[in-house]
């Protein structure tokens, strides 16, 4: 039978299901008595239509590349890890001890150390799910729930017992150094000329997160440990048969998966905070699954869709400022996105291949 092409399966059918959630969308803002015309283009002027909005969507969608790659090599090895919103928590606070206790001659290397930090921290919060499915069997979706709201507990006893200052209210670390802060986009551009935002958070870690692509691509699709992932995740009996250690493919995949969403606190932690707060993360591990199932866990599909997904925050923000329409609802339009490019993808997917065998049985006659 005569497959669907390529090039439908990675852009014809997320571009459907996206038409379908802003569709649906639109209907419901008319619902309530709101012009979807005039939200559409309130969003597009918010995210996209000046620097400043540029500045907050690029910073959003920094978040969600690190956990869009986190989750496509886990699902890459046929393992769904939940729990990068627990991870980035915890490399969060690896990148805060960092920070706070080696001194650091510039940001540069304080940079770098970050990095190891939040993700030596985020792979090691993954290392029990990771080793639970590896020698017991016990399913990483339960684990890496489970974790997440134990880290969630966790960081909020060190932030009010142990790192926050004397004399503090708010639940968070004291202000990094100043060796530790990272240059925005605008501190980045201005020596060759280009005027951007000062107010916009996106900072150097957006380099960092388009180098990950980069990394990610050439360790999944131009390396063996790559090969090894992709046909652990393909069949796992074959992958035995063929000498590929299940124990080690499990362990390596979720040590990677963790450690890339514990990166992703160099942005937000290091990079727009400048120290550690409860709720930092804000929701972008589980965003992260999104972007990884729209972007078809591909590095370039992440990239995308984490695009897109940092401009509905941005756009959504704007919208419930400048517009009636309440934040609730602005949930209502990502949560569309989400299930329609996730959940309900097969429903556009059955119809599309459909049309394609038709249209080559046609050929073939």
């Amino acid at each position: 039978m005569q497959k669907m092409p390529k090039w439908a399966d990675v852009a014809l059918i997320p571009l459907l299901n996206l038409l379908i959630a802003f569709v649906l969308s639109g209907l419901v803002i008319l619902a309530i008595g709101e012009n979807p015309i005039k939200a559409l283009q309130t969003m597009i002027t918010g995210a996209l239509g000046s620097t400043y909005g540029w500045g907050y969507t690029l910073y959003y969608a920094t978040n969600f590349i690190f956990t869009g790659l986190a989750v496509s090599i886990a699902f890459k090895a046929a393992m769904f890890n939940i729990g990068g919103e627990g991870q980035a928590m915890i490399g969060g606070l690896g990148v805060a001890l960092v920070c706070l206790y080696i001194p650091f001659p510039h940001w540069s290397v304080a940079l770098l150390f970050a990095m190891a930090g939040g993700a030596i921290f985020g792979a090691a919060w993954a290392f029990i799910p990771a080793y639970l499915q590896a020698r017991r069997g016990s399913h990483v979706v339960i684990t890496t729930i489970m974790f997440n709201f134990i880290a969630a507990s966790l960081l909020n006893y060190v932030l009010v017992n142990v790192l926050r200052p004397q004399g503090e209210m708010n639940p968070q670390t004291a202000a990094f150094p100043e060796a530790t802060h990272l240059p925005t986009l605008h501190e980045v551009l201005a020596p060759i000329g280009i005027s951007f935002s000062k107010s916009a958070p996106v900072n150097v870690s957006l380099f960092v997160a388009l180098a990950a692509c980069v990394i990610v691509y050439l360790l999944m699709w131009r390396s063996r440990l790559g090969y090894e992932i992709r046909a652990f995740g393909l069949s796992q009996d074959a992958s035995v048969y063929a000498g590929i250690s299940p124990f080690k493919i499990i362990m390596v995949a979720m040590l990677l998966s963790g450690g890339l969403s514990g990166m992703m606190s160099i942005n937000n932690t290091m990079g727009e905070a400048e120290r550690l707060v409860l709720n930092s993360v804000e929701g972008a591990g589980f965003i992260g699954i999104a972007v990884a199932l729209m972007g078809r866990n591909h590095p370039f599909g992440v990239l995308l869709a984490a695009l897109l997904f940092g401009f509905l925050y941005q756009g959504g923000s704007e919208l419930s400022l400048w517009t009636k329409i309440p934040r609730e609802l602005v949930t209502v339009i990502q949560a569309l996105v989400i299930l329609f490019t996730g959940a309900l993808d097969n429903m556009v997917r059955g119809p599309v291949e459909r049309i394609f065998i038709r249209a080559a049985k046609r050929g073939a006659n």
